[in-house]
């Protein structure tokens, strides 16, 4: 069974890497197992599966373009800095989305000033099955797409006349678990997250402030991953409060390997 999973910015920017995707360089920081070795499927990738979910933090360059394509895996994905377009939304902090394994989205598509985005997947996946070209590995059946954009930071005056922590929804829980909050904490408020059992497991990320969790100190863009198994962690905040997303997996997380 895994344990839960905390990692800070600081730590994830120690352990970098650069994939080329579609010509272009981007730099993957590891939060939760190991990032993709290159910017699509190859035979061969599976050798980088270490077992443990994955979530890396992307730096999409100037202009780049990510194609359309399709992972194996249910994953979300929020872009935290600089603005892009996920298909034909625009894409700017703090921008949610969810796709389930085997569902094609994108492109993909930085403006000239780059684009930063966390990718958080329910488990290891072996790369990027770009389309139309992989549509033959596409299992079709249990396609699902979520989008939720233009979620506000809280400003310093209204995170200060919180009188305890508040819970807005982003994805309303759907029958297997799939959905997505957004908790925003006074300074030294604390809260329990919601209960991920029967799900698929929770990232939780720090969109903006300082997270406390067991006498550690975990700064903006950080994560914790929670499995279902694990009772719900019971959360603080810092002298700054916090804005947290706790973004929860289906309890089916697909096929894996599909040929």
């Amino acid at each position: 069974m895994l344990m839960l999973i905390a990692t800070s910015t600081a730590e994830a920017m120690q352990n970098q890497r650069r994939v080329t995707v579609n010509g272009r360089d981007y730099i993957l920081s590891e939060y939760v197992g190991a990032a993709p070795l290159r910017g699509q499927y190859v035979d061969g990738n599976e050798t980088n599966d270490n077992g443990l979910p994955q979530g890396f933090l992307v730096d999409q360059p100037p202009g780049a373009i990510t194609l359309p394509h399709f992972h194996e895996t249910n994953q979300f994905q929020v872009f935290v800095e600089g603005v892009g377009s996920m298909g034909k939304h625009r894409a700017r902090p703090l921008t949610v989305q969810y796709a389930n394994g085997h569902t094609p989205y994108g492109p993909i598509t930085a403006s000239e000033t780059g684009v930063k985005y966390f990718t958080l997947r329910q488990r290891w996946d072996p790369g990027a099955k770009y389309m139309p070209g992989a549509r033959e590995l596409l299992a079709n059946g249990n396609q699902r797409t979520r989008l939720k954009a233009d979620i506000a930071i809280t400003v310093t005056a209204d995170r200060a006349s919180l009188a305890s922590p508040l819970t807005e929804t982003i994805f309303q829980r759907e029958d297997d678990g799939l959905a997505a909050w957004i908790v925003r904490f006074g300074a030294g408020q604390e809260a329990d997250m919601p209960d991920a059992a029967g799900t698929g497991g929770q990232y939780l990320l720090v969109a903006d402030g300082e997270l406390l969790l067991s006498g550690k100190a975990f700064e903006k863009w950080s994560t914790v991953f929670v499995t279902a198994d694990e009772a719900p962690p019971r959360i603080a905040a810092g002298d700054k409060g916090l804005d947290l997303l706790v973004l929860q997996f289906p309890k089916q997380p697909g096929p894996r390997h599909a040929t």
